[in-house]
Order: C-alpha cells, then structure tokens, then sequence
C-alpha cells in the first residue's frame, strides 16, 4: 500500500494531533467480521486474513475548521478497536467496532456527525523509561469493559508490507442513518518501530465480539517513537459510498 495519503476531495472539516500511538493486531478469518461490515464494503485482507487492532493513542488540538481549537477539550486518550475493509472503488480503510475516550464532548460530537461507535470512558496513560502504557474503564450502565495495555516501544524502525497494511489507512467507513459513508483523512506517514508486548489485560476485544484475541500473543506489535511529538490530521466531510 502507498503510504502517502491522497488529498481530500474538497476542505478539510475537522483537525486533530495524534501522538503516542501503539498498534496490536490480530490474524482473523474474514468469515468472522464480513458480516459486522457496513454495507458496500468488504473485509481487506493481508496474506489471505483479516486484521483486528486494538490501538491506543492521544488526540490532541481537536478543532472544526476553520476555527481554533476548542478550548475545553485539550488532549485526551483515546483507545479504538478497528478492522479493515474495501469498497468497490478500491479505497481501503477503517471500520471502528469502538472508541473508547475520555473527553465525552469529541464523544458526542463524532457520534452525531459521523455515528461513530465512541464511548465515554475513563482513560490514562503513563510513559516511563522503558515503556508506554494505557489503561481505560468504560462509564456509565451495564458492561463497564476495561483494558490496560503495556508496550516496550524497540529503537529499530519498520516500513513493511504489512506495517503499511495496518496503518496508512487514508479514511474510514461507518453506517450512519440508513447509509454507508466514507469520511477521508489526510496525515504524514506513521512513524513506526518494533514494540514488545510487557503486559496485556483487555476486554475491550471480547466487548466487540473477540473473545479469543487477548489470550494470544498479537501477530503485530508497533508503536510510535515515544518522544515523537505527533502530527496533524484533517478530515473531510462524509460522502454517501
């Protein structure tokens, strides 16, 4: 896949930064998501599988375009569970099964717009010498999900087939009142090197219909260089697929 985005079809709508990311991923049989897909769109595979990822990052200067940032908000964590799926154009992107974040105004705001599975949670993150980690618990009624998540980011850097597979996604789809949309994004290439897994205690896979995953090893571990300071990302406005 190309790592370069392709520009946006029209002006940008909305920006954010994103910083500190890591990336775990799952092989899966496609049988297993083609069905939670929105319609026109199918799974994407990569060596014959589906991909699962549980990714953690922080989003930062979130603003509406062309006004500045909203002030309240600031940085938060976010944590998504995604896959990845391909329409009829061949455009290849994202599908959220949920995003966990702890900032509910983003919450509310993306589930309007786009109808984005966000959820409330409360989130943290800690970055020491050695290692990047994230813990969240979902608020409110019913099933609370929690994860926490412990990555030893590696000082070798990867651009492979696969590693561009699973991040230079340049949009996601999302069924949203009665329809299919496609919203595209546009950022810098992922900076990515190697990541080992220290410590994986997660439901939030099994909340979104994987219960196995957490028991096994990722077949991917990656993460940004911990002192990366982030990059900008627009949005454009959603079109009907």
């Amino acid at each position: 896949m190309d790592d370069a985005a392709p520009p946006l079809d029209g002006r940008a709508i909305i920006e954010q930064r994103w910083s500190t990311a890591l990336f775990l991923h799952w092989r899966i049989e496609p049988a297993a998501i083609a069905d939670r897909l929105p319609p026109g769109t199918r799974p994407d595979l990569f060596d014959g599988s589906a991909w699962v990822g549980l990714i953690p990052f922080v989003l930062g200067d979130f603003r509406f375009l062309p006004l500045p940032p909203v002030p309240v908000v600031g940085s938060f964590v976010e944590i998504n569970v995604r896959t990845y799926a391909v329409d009829g154009h061949g455009r290849r992107g994202v599908v959220f099964l949920t995003l966990e974040a702890e900032h509910l105004l983003p919450v509310l705001g993306a589930r309007t717009l786009f109808g984005l599975p966000y959820r409330w949670a409360r989130a943290g993150l800690r970055v020491d010498e050695r290692a990047i980690a994230y813990r969240s618990r979902r608020h409110g009624p019913g099933p609370r999900p929690r994860t926490r998540i412990r990555v030893a980011p590696g000082a070798s850097p990867v651009d492979t087939d696969l590693s561009r597979f699973l991040t230079a996604r340049w949009g996601f789809y999302q069924s949203h009142l009665g329809r299919t949309i496609w919203a595209a994004n546009e950022h810098e290439p992922w900076p990515l090197v190697d990541g080992e897994l220290i410590a994986l205690d997660d439901e939030l896979l099994g909340d979104s219909g994987f219960p196995d995953l957490a028991a096994r090893p990722p077949d991917s571990v990656l993460a940004m260089p911990s002192q990366h300071p982030g990059f900008l990302t627009r949005f454009g406005a959603p079109v009907r697929i």
